[in-house]
């Protein structure tokens, strides 16, 4: 125990060790090339039109940006009237079309034959002998099939 142990110890300061001569030598400046001076746009002669972005009108200060929090904007999204205020008929609205085509018989309410449409459908399409119950091979028949894997673009 006594020998990982100083085996662990020795590792740490070898390690602080390298970091401090590493430290030792980085240079606290860095030479790098003065930037250039800036330039100034040749300005029109006297008399004339300054160009529009000299004019004072462009350099005034730009609106000030409204900022809105991540619930003012999840509200304006479902707010489609733009009123202040959120409807049933707002909040259901996305989810209107969905059911729509759920609905088949289109009574407004959902059946669960109708939810389960998909399903149902497998079923009808692998009872063969339409008794009403799946046999093992009428089962093996509404497995999904496996999908083609693409090759490898290496």
């Amino acid at each position: 125990m006594r020998q990982f142990l100083s085996g662990a110890v020795a590792a740490l300061l070898l390690a602080a060790a390298g970091l401090f001569f590493w430290q030792g030598n980085a240079r606290d400046t860095v030479d790098l090339p003065r930037a250039p001076a800036p330039r100034l746009a040749a300005l029109p002669a006297v008399g004339t039109q300054p160009p529009p972005l000299l004019r004072s009108a462009a350099l005034s200060t730009p609106p000030a940006a409204t900022a809105k929090t991540r619930e003012e904007k999840r509200f304006g999204r479902a707010d489609k009237d733009d009123d202040g205020r959120i409807t049933r008929a707002e909040l259901l609205a996305p989810r209107q079309k969905a059911f729509a085509k759920l609905d088949k018989n289109g009574d407004g309410r959902l059946a669960f034959e109708e939810w389960a449409v998909k399903t149902v459908g497998k079923f009808d399409g692998a009872d063969n002998d339409d008794d009403g119950a799946l046999t093992a091979a009428e089962y093996a028949s509404t497995a999904p099939k496996p999908r083609a894997k693409t090759a490898c673009r290496c």
